[in-house]
């Protein structure tokens, strides 16, 4: 496949299928099967276009070429299930958190370490909870665990985690900086070493000091709401988030508000863009827009944020087994989700339980494509936007 077309991979984690799109045709060009992947984790975007998930259901790290003849690069053991997933600024280590899975709480405390140009990798024990993770660079990698309830940043040595003795023992982190308890999203900026973990209180910032961290100052919210999700924009070297804010009730989604959160490194300055009421998840970074889909009883739309913050709203087809008003948006519903590659100018969104997908040029805001998959996305799926060579592999944190 040529290096300039834009590919999209697209998961059925619950019908465990993965389909490989020609994008803006939306040709199929490839499948996957019996394969569940983790929706939590995510994709991670590796270099030369190649991308890195967990299969739950199997207990593998794929290495996923989808330029290549064949679509499967590797495979690798790991603990499942799996919650957050990361890789050093070169793509060669990766790590693996486990978490909650398909269960009420937390229950397992494995972390998997993975070094690709070896295939060594090793399983530790940590401590139970949600663990975010980043993975940061240099000449001794660092694997930086999120921890909440009680909240710390945890400071192990790479390739202390690779070497450690087979039984899974248990770890002691090398250095800890402690943070509140209600850490969620989690950044890492290679340039500066910069790790990034969003709370009530805004973001937590901390720059690597040799083989620890160290507390800078903290970036307000600027908004009563907070952000539950970090992601770091490569092009424009800014932080993004969706602040979601009103009462926490899930039965009262459709009335959650909803601003986008963007944090420019470089100035400091930090804006605030009124997204509308009801369900905002993910986000995805194009070229030149950020995309955002919103899930509302009266209406679903895709929403396109250029460099000024100026949105434009495009109406989306409803899905049967949407989300309703008495209804939580999370249990037994369909949903959307949303890729873009920084690349490219070409946005992908899904229409849950309908097994479509639309592509959208983001510059003109036309559909160019409606592929229709041969499984139904339930929970809107996951996908990931690929060019061989965009860049997206500079944010070493799988979304």
């Amino acid at each position: 496949m040529p290096a300039v077309t834009p590919v999209l991979l697209v998961s059925d984690h619950v019908a465990g299928a993965v389909h490989l799109l020609t994008v803006p045709d939306g040709a199929v060009a490839g499948r996957l099967t019996g394969r569940h992947l983790s929706e939590h984790a995510g994709f991670l975007a590796l270099p030369g276009g190649r991308v890195a998930c967990v299969d739950d259901r199997r207990g593998e790290l794929l290495v996923l070429d989808p330029f290549a003849e064949q679509l499967v690069e590797r495979t690798v053991p790991v603990a499942v299930p799996a919650e957050h997933l990361a890789c050093d600024p070169s793509g060669r280590r990766l790590a693996v958190t486990t978490g909650l899975g398909k269960n009420s709480e937390p229950w397992s405390d494995l972390l998997t370490v993975v070094d690709l140009a070896t295939g060594e990798a090793a399983r530790v024990r940590t401590r139970a909870g949600e663990p975010g993770v980043t993975v940061l660079g240099g000449g001794d990698p660092l694997v930086v665990l999120r921890h909440r309830e009680p909240g710390a940043l945890a400071v192990h040595r790479f390739a202390d985690l690779l070497g450690a003795p087979p039984g899974c023992p248990r770890v002691v982190p090398h250095a800890v900086l402690a943070l509140p308890d209600d850490g969620h999203g989690d950044a890492y900026v290679p340039g500066p070493e910069l790790v990034f973990a969003a709370t009530s209180q805004g973001v937590h910032r901390a720059r690597r000091t040799g083989d620890a961290l160290t507390a800078e100052a903290v970036v307000p919210w600027g908004s009563s709401a907070r952000g539950w999700y970090l992601r770091f924009d490569t092009r424009r070297q800014a932080l993004w988030t969706t602040l979601r804010g009103g009462d926490p009730d899930p039965l009262r989604w459709p009335e959650w508000s909803n601003q986008a959160w963007r944090h420019e490194l470089g100035t400091g300055r930090t804006l605030l863009t009124e997204l509308g009421p009801g369900l905002v998840f993910r986000l995805a970074l194009a070229r030149r827009h950020t995309a955002f889909s919103r899930i509302h009883p009266d209406g679903d739309e895709l929403i396109l944020l250029d460099a000024d913050g100026a949105a434009r709203r495009f109406p989306l087809p409803g899905m049967d087994g949407a989300p309703r008003r008495g209804g939580t948006p999370w249990e037994g519903v369909q949903r959307r989700a949303v890729a873009a590659s920084p690349g490219s100018d070409w946005i992908a969104v899904t229409r849950g339980g309908h097994g479509e997908v639309h592509i959208v040029d983001a510059e003109t805001g036309q559909e160019a494509a409606r592929p229709r998959l041969s499984t139904p996305l339930h929970h809107g799926g996951h996908l990931v936007l690929r060019v061989r060579n965009d860049g997206a592999d500079g944010d070493p944190v799988g979304r």
